[in-house]
């Protein structure tokens, strides 16, 4: 069964605002919501990046029956993996009775670098997040727990409030590499746009949710579509390695600075204000191999995605 999902975009939107979109999109009929977790926004004209740990205690409390996944967080830097496990832990309790999904990742340079840590190799974080998910899972079961690894210490932790279903914890990856690894210690698979790299992480052994984020801009033309997401999220086409790497929302601006509209316009952003542009795109998914496909839409109209998925694209998934 395919769910379809909306964005909570943390980057974007003050935390009050995020319930109220929460609130929505319930009402429209959305299947699950993802939260992203950023410590600073990609550019600065975003505006935001709220404590996203926060945010789901008021989501928690103004939605009934919603899922709601974390979309995604690095328990490696920023986070150690103990303080993460008591974090996710808690929301998932508040969502009790709710699918809860902890995506977890080896981050971005932009968030991790924030308490002065040295930013590792791309190798040596995915070593880091598979010990990282040994230590949340230990500290889950509600015992006492004590490690002693090559990144992490824990000494007699133990977390009294944890919901009565463990979330799965579900790995992104956008190479083969990380697909690998993520099939041997994740319960399910995290990615944005259609990655071919699931068919990796299914040949290796994968199961669980397979999540897909696609990202748009509806507005009352694709010309003022594309405007939006030029001046709300250049970085969207940057290539390469850039997002992981870049350290400050002013080095992502002067990234961005080459790019056109044009750029933004040919690229992974739907701006195509014609329904069926979004249900093609969430089937291209689909038929990709994921079975959560949840969309982000760019700027401060988020009530024009929500309300034109509720009249004319969640019908076509139902």
């Amino acid at each position: 069964m395919v769910e379809i999902g909306f964005t909570l975009s943390s980057e974007e939107h003050h935390p009050s605002e995020l319930v109220e979109y929460a609130e929505r999109a319930e009402e429209a009929g959305f299947d699950f919501l993802s939260v992203s977790d950023h410590f600073h926004p990609w550019v600065s004209e975003q505006g935001h990046s709220p404590f996203v740990w926060s945010t789901l205690g008021g989501v928690a409390a103004a939605t009934d029956e919603i899922d709601v996944g974390v979309g995604v967080s690095a328990p490696i830097i920023r986070f150690h993996p103990a303080i993460y496990a008591q974090a996710a832990g808690t929301a998932a309790a508040m969502f009790d009775g709710r699918e809860f999904y902890a995506g977890v990742g080896t981050g971005e340079n932009l968030n991790e670098h924030v308490l002065g840590d040295r930013w590792p190799a791309h190798a040596v974080r995915l070593e880091m997040l598979e010990e990282a998910v040994d230590v949340i899972r230990k500290l889950w079961t509600g015992r006492e727990v004590s490690h002693y690894g090559e990144h992490y210490t824990v000494e007699n932790a133990k977390l009294f409030t944890l919901p009565e279903e463990t979330p799965p914890i579900c790995v992104s990856a956008y190479g083969e590499r990380t697909a690998r690894a993520a099939a041997g210690f994740g319960d399910g698979f995290w990615s944005v746009g259609p990655q071919e790299v699931v068919d990796v992480w299914e040949e290796e052994g994968g199961e669980g949710p397979r999540f897909c984020q696609l990202q748009a801009c509806v507005g009352d033309s694709e010309e003022k579509a594309v405007a939006t997401a030029y001046e709300k999220w250049p970085n969207s086409e940057l290539p390469g390695e850039l997002s992981t790497e870049l350290a400050t929302p002013s080095l992502f601006e002067q990234a961005v600075e080459s790019l056109s509209a044009d750029d933004v316009a040919e690229g992974s952003i739907i701006t195509d204000p014609d329904p069926q542009a979004h249900i093609d795109s969430i089937q291209t998914a689909i038929d990709a191999g994921y079975d959560h496909v949840y969309t982000m839409q760019i700027g401060d109209d988020q009530a024009a995605l929500i309300d034109m998925y509720r009249e004319e694209v969640l019908p076509s998934f139902s």
